[in-house]
């Protein structure tokens, strides 16, 4: 009697139906289901005339459940055999269609101890290499047991002992194939939390503020901060001694790797020999050496209030920063400058400067400042150089018909008071300071100066530099001399800030090559060079934004420790607005209809230090008040986290550390 069924696999699964038409390679079966098809003799593993398809598998499910395939394994012979005949053994007759169906079901969900070979045969798995697959199946069992009673602790607050090393790790690229960030991610799933939340509430990381560091460390440290042991490179000894020099520097209180310094000497003919001495790390960091392998690593100092991370190395910054009181070693650039402060001459050289002092911003500017200069200065230390060179500079922006320091902005300092291992204890101070005070202008000029001066002579030369460009409002950075036109110069090379920046370190070795008459590190359209310019503008805007991250977050902090329920706010554009007494951002549903300037009296709701965010409601409107034209978009500014590339450059602002 035929068959009237067939046993079949299709996709991966196994499917029983009733035989509609049997051809000798082919087959038309009917499903349970009713629907039709047609299939290929190959594909049948068993034809059967009882029961209906349908029971058939219902009948061999549980089955093939009680089936020991422990038991299976150790009556299988050594070779290759077929699913039927393994279950006459079994059954110890000729098994029915479901018996035959339940071995093979049997079989097939058991991979690690039979291995198929084709259709309806198997050969089971050697003894070494199921006992390695045995145990592989345990240790996922332990992890998955171990895991589900992690989530379980963490869902109830506590932090696991096993999963404390990790939980740094998560806020960078962990390992997801560890079982403990599976188990982080499946807890933060289950509690419908985000990462960071989840390791706030377990206590795995005390603030938020330790999340963004952590954050931050992950994705661009994740080696750790720590210099490695290395040699100091020999400070150079055939260096001349520069006479006649009494340089000093301008920097803010914090600042200890000290770049630049300036002099001013008096000429016979009525003119001044203009001093600008930039530390020279260029004349012992060679290129390719260890240090310069740490610098290129970082490319720049991080910043961020009441801390920073260095570039080079404590004993390298100290062996090099302009420290008053000592010879440095530095490049200088000198400017012969006539009675109408016109430059007549420039030259430079590597030398030894001494420098007399370092001037800070707090100590100068209740002395030195915009309502003062005009008049009679008290009798202070450099008080006629700081004068000479405030006329100089006023006369070099004159001529270069831009601002070098925007007017009416204010910059913010950052004061922390505490230990920040417990940022929620401590006490933040921020103070404004307005930009475009004389020393701004003064220091910015001359930095103007030495970094277009010196671009320019390596373009002459046809030496590779790194440049800061601008045109139709955009800057970048480029490895060919190109116009700046927010500064009004034809180049502008980044040469003033080689303690702090690797583009400042690279093209100091290039120009001091070039002053040697020395073939320098990098050749015009070096590869190398131009790899290093990409990387440092990709990292050095992920320092800066890591930078304002943190200023939001403590001006965040201030908000809540002076308990202020009401605030000033300036509309900038659409619901941007900023906040008048601090650099702060936020935006606010029901601003867009006010014009940009528009001050408004807003209500404080609602701070999240964790996502940086501050929420509020508008009042009433105030007046409105005109704002600087780069006010919005100044590189230097603290612009929210979701301003707009800035349009203007302010570059020489920030080689001089204000």
């Amino acid at each position: 009697m035929s068959a009237n069924y067939v046993l079949f696999e299709e996709d991966n699964s196994f499917k029983a139906g009733s035989i509609l038409m049997d051809n000798e390679t082919s087959l038309q079966v009917e499903m349970p289901s009713g629907k039709r098809g047609k299939i290929k003799a190959a594909q049948v593993l068993l034809r059967f005339q009882h029961p209906a398809p349908a029971q058939m598998l219902a009948d061999a499910a549980p089955l093939a459940s009680e089936i020991d395939v422990e038991f299976l394994w150790e009556i299988a012979g050594e070779g290759e055999f077929a699913f039927l005949d393994l279950a006459r053994e079994y059954y110890g007759h000729d098994p029915a269609a479901p018996e035959a169906a339940s071995l093979l079901l049997a079989l097939h969900g058991a991979p690690v101890y039979f291995h198929r070979k084709g259709k309806g045969h198997f050969r089971k798995a050697p003894a070494d290499i199921l006992k390695a697959a045995l145990a592989s199946l345990e240790k996922k069992r332990q992890q998955a047991l171990a895991i589900e009673n992690w989530v379980a602790e963490l869902g109830a607050g506590r932090l696991p002992a096993e999963l404390a090393p990790y939980a740094g790790t998560l806020l960078g690229k962990p390992d997801r194939n560890r079982p403990e960030i599976k188990a982080f991610e499946a807890a933060a799933a289950a509690s419908q939390c985000s990462l960071p939340e989840l390791l706030l509430k377990t206590g795995a990381l005390k603030s938020p503020y330790e999340v963004h560091l952590r954050r931050f460390l992950s994705e661009q440290f994740p080696k750790g901060t720590a210099f490695p042991s290395i040699a100091l490179p020999p400070l150079p000894d055939d260096l001349p001694r520069a006479d006649g020099v009494r340089a000093f520097s301008i920097d803010d209180a914090a600042t200890t790797e000290v770049d630049d310094a300036l002099s001013v000497a008096p000429l016979a003919d009525g003119g001044w020999r203009i001093g600008i001495h930039i530390a020279a790390p260029g004349l012992a960091i060679t290129h390719g050496s260890p240090v310069d392998a740490i610098a290129r690593a970082r490319l720049s100092t991080v910043y961020m209030p009441g801390a920073k991370i260095t570039m080079l190395p404590e004993a390298v910054v100290n062996a090099y920063t302009l420290e008053g009181g000592r010879d440095c070693p530095t490049l200088s650039l000198y400017l012969t400058v006539d009675a109408g402060w016109n430059i007549t001459n420039t030259e430079s050289r590597a030398e030894l400067t001494p420098i007399a002092a370092n001037l800070r911003h707090h100590e100068i500017e209740p002395w030195f400042n915009a309502e003062s200069v005009g008049g009679a200065l008290p009798d202070e230390p450099f008080r006629d150089e700081l004068l000479t060179l405030w006329h100089f500079a006023n006369a070099c922006e004159a001529r270069r018909g831009k601002p070098s320091a925007s007017q009416g902005v204010n910059d913010y300092n950052f004061e922390i008071e505490g230990d920040l291992a417990d940022p929620e204890a401590c006490r933040v101070n921020i103070v404004a300071r307005k930009r475009g005070s004389p020393l701004d202008k003064l220091v910015a000029e001359l930095m103007i100066i030495a970094n277009s001066t010196w671009g320019g002579l390596l373009a002459d030369l046809g030496v590779a530099c790194l440049y800061r460009a601008q045109t139709g409002g955009k800057a970048r950075m480029s490895t060919a001399p190109q116009p700046h036109e927010g500064l009004g110069v034809p180049q502008y090379a980044w040469m003033t800030s080689p303690l702090r920046r690797y583009s400042d370190l690279v093209c100091q070795r290039q120009l001091i090559a070039a002053l040697n008459g020395k073939p320098p590190p990098f050749a015009p359209r070096s590869a190398e060079l131009f790899a290093a310019m990409r990387d440092f503008e990709v990292t050095y805007a992920a320092y800066a934004e890591f930078q304002r991250n943190l200023e939001r977050y403590w001006c965040l902090r201030y908000l809540a420790q002076e308990k202020l329920r009401e605030a000033i706010v300036i509309v900038r554009r659409d619901e941007l607005v900023r906040f008048e007494s601090l650099p702060l951002f936020a935006r606010i549903p029901g601003a867009t209809g006010f014009a940009s300037g528009q001050r408004l009296r807003v209500a404080i709701d609602g701070l999240d230090d964790l996502e940086l965010d501050v929420r509020c409601h508008i009042i009433e409107t105030l007046d409105r008040q005109e704002i600087a034209d780069d006010e919005d978009d100044d590189e230097t500014a603290t612009p929210s986290v979701d301003e707009a590339t800035s349009v203007t450059d302010t570059a020489a602002t920030a080689d001089a550390g204000t």
